[in-house]
């Protein structure tokens, strides 16, 4: 068995991951993942004060990268991860709106990062996933994964505040997004962030640009820019400081992937636990080209691997394609001077839903693997994260700093060890 594997013709509904699309079939696919990632890829930088131009330029990049490494067998896209949001703007001193002046020291931090995600990665390839899933069990990963939505909060409720108007758009955005979720069809539902940010902004252009009696939405800048040229690359800082705070979201991302890995294997029906190793270490080093050059950190995405379920097309053919087309978007000043004009209401209102949707949606690796609340190992170590993580406790010593998500995830791997002395099982 070579590398990488011998594509063949798909024959049937369901098109394995070692199969191919005719190429009238495999373009609007990808242009499919493409709108399930985007609405998340584009977000995240926007809230961070990142250039969302450059985040889905370095999306295309990781993931064409993802693709070499794991030797073309796990389908996956890879973009901009919420995981970073609380801790980048934590070790920035961000508070949101516009373009973030202390970008620099956030990207040396998730330059950080990616290194200690790629050497997990040569780890798990040396000795398998086995360590990882004991060290990180579902009642670590639920905490820690919750204890970064909830550390954001007071940052989804700063930018709430504002004039009336400016919190009926943020709430109808919400509204909106909770709606599509509820009641869309399966296909909407995977792009409820996309389809919530374009009626936000519909709202601004009617209430704005035509009602005036909201600010409405300026679009000099899109006439200026040109369609095509190169992104505005950012180099980055090595603060310390900042390292500390961000490099700790490795251990999240690792549980991220692992999750994702393991859920591609269940519904494509082939077991992908031998490329976990390669992929952590393609997403750590994504991570670190992301970070080299201005973009945000990267991971695999859930959306991507709902289109797939919906679809059953799983051939990784797709996901290179959506990448260069992710790039050519990168590559358009144009595009990203549009991305530029979204209103503040409506990022307000998205940043609501998505920071609570990621600590339920993390709550629910508690319910999917019946984690046993009445047992103390893991009502102490979920308490304890959550109460850390949510009240942002950080540990300074000299220049050393450890935020509320580094203490929280520290206290959970510590405490679960801890109360787990002496137990035969977990």
């Amino acid at each position: 068995m070579g590398y990488f594997p011998t594509w063949r013709p798909a024959t049937g509904a369901t098109v394995l991951p070692d199969e191919k699309l005719p190429l009238a079939a495999a373009i609007p696919m990808s242009v499919q993942h493409l709108l399930a990632m985007s609405g998340s890829t584009i977000l995240a930088p926007l809230i961070m004060g990142f250039d969302p131009n450059v985040a889905v330029f370095f999306s295309g990049i990781g993931t064409l990268l993802f693709f070499a490494i794991t030797g073309g067998r796990v389908p996956s896209y890879l973009g901009s991860s919420f995981a970073f949001i609380a801790v980048v703007m934590a070790a920035t001193g961000f508070a949101g709106g516009g373009a973030n002046p202390n970008i620099g020291v956030a990207l040396g931090g998730i330059i950080a990062a990616g290194l200690v995600y790629a050497l997990i990665g040569l780890a798990v390839m040396a000795a398998g996933t086995g360590w990882v899933e004991r060290l990180m069990p579902p009642a670590v990963t639920g905490a820690i994964g919750v204890s970064i939505g909830l550390n954001l909060a007071p940052v989804a409720v700063n930018q709430l505040k504002g004039s009336m108007a400016h919190l009926a758009i943020a709430l109808a955005t919400v509204l909106c997004m909770a709606m599509v979720s509820a009641y869309g069809t399966r296909t909407t539902r995977r792009i409820a962030v996309l389809i919530a940010l374009a009626f936000g902004y519909g709202l601004v252009l009617v209430l704005g640009n035509g009602a005036g009696i909201v600010p409405g939405i300026d679009f000099s800048r899109v006439g200026q820019a040109a369609w095509f040229g190169i992104p505005s690359f950012t180099a980055p800082r090595f603060d310390w400081t900042a390292i500390s705070m961000i490099a700790p979201v490795a251990v999240v991302l690792v549980a991220e992937n692992l999750g994702h890995i393991k859920a591609l294997g269940a519904i494509t029906g082939r077991n992908m636990d031998r490329y976990i190793g390669r992929g952590f270490l393609g997403d750590g080093l994504a991570t670190m080209i992301a970070g080299a050059g201005g973009g945000t950190g990267v991971t695999t995405y859930a959306e991507n691997i709902g289109v797939m379920a919906m679809t059953r097309v799983y051939s990784t053919l797709i996901f290179p394609m959506a990448a260069v087309i992710a790039i050519l978007l990168g590559l358009s000043p144009k595009f990203g001077a549009i991305l530029q004009t979204i209103p503040a209401p409506v990022l307000a209102g998205l940043a609501v839903s998505v920071f609570g949707l990621i600590a339920s949606a993390m709550a629910r690796i508690w319910v999917d693997n019946r984690v046993d609340f009445s047992d103390p190992r893991n009502l102490f170590t979920v308490g304890v994260a959550l109460i850390l993580g949510a009240g942002d406790f950080t540990v300074t010593i000299g220049g050393f700093a450890l935020g509320g998500i580094g203490t929280s995830t520290l206290a959970a791997l510590v405490i679960w060890q801890v109360l787990g002395i002496g137990r035969r099982t977990a």
